[in-house]
């Protein structure tokens, strides 16, 4: 007999059933006590259990119930374990699975927890740094699942890659401390868990129905991440997760995608009372939890200690911002004074000299240029900065915002700063090949790799100035505080044509062409002679092929960039276009490029 949810019964009836499962039938009263519901629900539960064959006439249960629990046994779980953890900076490379609570492991925590629950087909969705997750097959004797793209993808493809499993199974995140034991001995229903507790990140929240329902505002009941699906809703999960994992548009999504129907959930919620659950994103969570845990100690959070002279304890609200392409950010306060600790992402020191780096900042001390740097290494490039409060990105779509970015370039510019190095493209691209070490994976990069070379020649050909120059001058690097601006991370930066600033940011930006002949415009305050043009339009060709190779060589690294590489790879070709054009079409470009290279001094020399 086959009796999983095929009846128009609902969360409250279920926990009703289960109390008297377990405790049998005393009074209304004390089902009431024991459920927490008022007396008249239990009598309308009672009621739709007789009606339902559930109970006899004297509420004992029946034949049926006992069926529909030998039924309710769960028989396997899936623990998530794939995830890098980037969140949890500043602790040194681990799995979050291994963080430990009063010296437990927390994903050995949770299969003791199963065990205990009678379950013991477990399998683990395994991925960054899987290699020390393996002593869990014998010890254990749990089942490893390996998700070869953790670093590209989420927990949706994760779970993907253990469907298969999902049928009376929980679904469990490695990264929660469960302080009692979550997982039962029966299941009467499928439940999502949700803390009674709210959270700005949740995408869910309990509304007055006891349902599930999305918010698109953001903000709802927090997400324990601990689920329960019996076999006829884990049916249609299974078959929702293989279809939204086969979209490229849900590369980055949450495995609870494949939970809603519409706006609303297909399982009840759980609500899980205070700290029954305790979930470990960050560093000051782990703290919070175990102070004295052996997982706090890091080696960043030395570094901070040194350069302060402060003891651990005393750096506090630490936070990783979700930003930056090149490194991780972890922002926090000693003595109530707000800082910013740069680590060095997968790769980035390859990418940079971290030596001349240190030179640029130095050479800005004192500029009111860009943040004020405390300490910088230049040996593996990790940077402590005051953090600038209350201060904005550049919205590259503002004409106000974009002016004052290009005032401030053409500031740094006239102040003719010089530095013992070079931004050289033609050497940046054959270091970022090498560093690649591979075809690229775009069918035509030898022509377009041609073109870049064609450019550098024409470029050549004409007048030159060079000063430093920052060179990574996306929008997100200007920081908007009151009437001020700020460029910051000046890892790329050296001596160029002051030109590259400008096309950067046009390049970042994804302008069309009239929109860098109108940032170009801001920049120079006046009249655009073509050649400036050509030289805008080159270097933003040049930085597409530059930034692909970039892309590619970070790819390799386990960083993905999805369509931002396209972005790059079409603005070195669409923009090569539109310089060659202009060089063809421009009488003074033409007069030029039939020339040597000269420098500006020896332009206006011989226009005098």
């Amino acid at each position: 007999m086959n009796n999983r949810g095929a009846y128009n019964m609902n969360k409250r009836d279920w926990i009703v059933l289960s109390v008297l499962v377990d405790h049998g039938y005393e009074s209304n009263r004390d089902l009431a006590a024991r459920t927490g519901y008022s007396l008249g629900l239990v009598n309308t539960s009672l009621k739709k259990l007789v009606e339902k064959g559930y109970l006899d006439d004297k509420h004992r249960i029946t034949e049926k119930t006992s069926a529909y629990v030998e039924q309710s046994r769960p028989c396997r779980a899936v623990i998530l374990a794939a995830g890098m953890g980037l969140r949890m900076m500043p602790i040194n490379r681990l799995p979050k699975a291994l963080l430990k609570v009063n010296d437990e492991p927390l994903i050995e925590r949770i299969i003791k927890q199963l065990h205990e629950a009678g379950i013991h087909e477990i399998s683990v969705v395994v991925g960054f740094m899987m290699e020390r997750l393996e002593y869990l097959t014998d010890q254990y004797g749990v089942e490893l699942v390996y998700d070869h793209e953790f670093t590209a993808r989420d927990s949706l493809h994760s779970l993907a890659c253990a469907v298969d499993k999902i049928s009376d199974c929980y679904i469990v995140p490695c990264n929660v401390w469960f302080a009692r034991n979550p997982f039962q001995e029966y299941e009467y229903f499928s439940w999502y868990a949700i803390s009674e507790y709210m959270d700005d990140e949740s995408c869910v929240r309990l509304n007055r129905k006891m349902e599930l329902v999305y918010t698109e505002d953001g903000g709802g009941n927090a997400m324990v991440g601990l689920c329960y699906l019996r076999e006829e809703a884990a049916a249609k999960v299974r078959a929702e997760i293989k279809r939204l994992d086969s979209r490229h548009k849900y590369q980055k999504a949450a495995w609870e995608r494949a939970l809603f129907v519409g706006n609303k959930m297909m399982v009840y919620a759980r609500v899980m009372l205070g700290q029954s659950a305790f979930e470990i994103q960050s560093y000051e969570q782990l703290r919070e939890l175990d102070s004295e845990s052996k997982d706090l100690r890091s080696r960043r959070m030395n570094l901070i200690s040194e350069v302060f002279g402060v003891a651990p304890g005393d750096i506090t609200e630490i936070a990783v911002l979700r930003k930056g392409m090149t490194n991780r950010l972890l922002r926090f306060f000693v003595k109530g004074a707000p800082y910013l600790l740069r680590v060095p992402g997968e790769g980035s020191n390859e990418l940079t000299d971290r030596y001349q780096e240190a030179k640029v900042y130095h050479l800005l001390e004192g500029k009111d240029l860009t943040d004020r740097v405390v300490y910088i290494s230049p040996d593996d490039g990790h940077k402590i900065a005051e953090y600038i409060e209350n201060s904005r990105m550049c919205d590259v779509n503002s004409e106000a915002d974009v002016a004052a970015c290009m005032r401030h370039l053409r500031r740094l510019h006239d102040m003719k700063l010089e530095i013992d190095h070079s931004f050289d493209l033609p050497k940046k691209l054959l270091q970022y090949e090498a560093l690649r070490d591979g075809e690229s994976s775009f069918s035509d990069y030898e022509k377009t790799r041609k073109q870049f070379f064609q450019l550098l020649d024409m470029l050549d050909r004409l007048p030159f100035e060079r000063c430093l120059c920052h060179i990574d001058s996306v929008s997100d690097n200007f920081l908007f505080v009151d009437n001020r601006v700020y460029l910051i991370d000046w890892e790329y930066a050296g001596m160029c044509d002051p030109h590259i600033d400008i096309a950067m940011f046009c390049l970042f930006a994804d302008y069309d062409k009239a929109q860098v002949d109108h940032a170009t415009d801001l920049y120079f305050d006046g009249p655009v002679s073509d050649v400036s043009r050509f030289k805008v339009y080159a270097y933003a060709a040049l930085g597409g092929l530059l930034w692909t190779v970039w892309c590619e060589y970070k790819e390799k690294m386990g960083v993905a960039f999805g369509e931002y590489v396209m972005q790059q790879y079409r603005y070195a070709k669409t923009f090569y276009k539109h310089a060659t054009a202009l060089a063809k079409a421009s009488e003074p470009l033409k007069a030029l490029l039939g020339t040597p290279a000269l420098s500006t001094s020896q332009v206006k020399e011989e226009n005098a």
